[in-house]
């Protein structure tokens, strides 16, 4: 049985998305050489992919430590009630935190992980004094202060 992104997306398409996972900054005449077809064809078919969902956005990548966001900090947080309001209250307030790069329900011994950018452990240490451990519904957190970014932001496998 066929996916929906195998029936929706030839061959050309997943060229085209690969190419721009690996270099967004591409120009269409660019991007439609190296997908042999022609820029009018390669602007439409790539318009259609963002309209459809298959691109969501394309954005520069940071070196965090050259804007003073040298520390990676992993953080298990666990509610104390897993209802669909706590899980709202959180969310929304995860959502208004700058500092917050990713937070996920997970399955496992917390309820989110979040992924965390600050300057430094002291940073980080007043953060969570002030905001993490204020957070809705909050009963613990337990923190991981990533020692080496091994990899990180790999490209979809497709």
């Amino acid at each position: 049985m066929k996916d929906s992104f195998t029936e929706n997306v030839d061959r050309i398409d997943l060229k085209i998305l690969r190419i721009l996972q690996s270099e967004g900054r591409l120009s269409n005449a660019d991007l439609a050489d190296r997908v042999n077809v022609s820029a009018a064809t390669c602007h439409r078919r790539t318009q259609r992919l963002f309209d459809e969902g298959y691109i969501t956005g394309v954005r520069a990548e940071v070196a965090p430590a050259a804007v003073g966001l040298g520390a990676l900090v992993m953080v298990g947080v666990v509610l104390d009630r897993s209802t669909p309001e706590s899980f709202a209250a959180f969310e929304g307030a995860v959502m208004d935190m700058k500092e917050v790069l990713d937070c996920n329900l997970v399955a496992g011994d917390f309820d989110y992980l979040l992924k965390i950018r600050v300057r430094d452990m002291a940073d980080f240490n007043k953060l969570h004094g002030q905001k993490l451990i204020a957070l809705p519904g909050v009963r613990q957190t337990r923190t991981f202060f990533v020692m080496k970014e091994v990899k990180e932001n790999a490209r979809l496998p497709f």
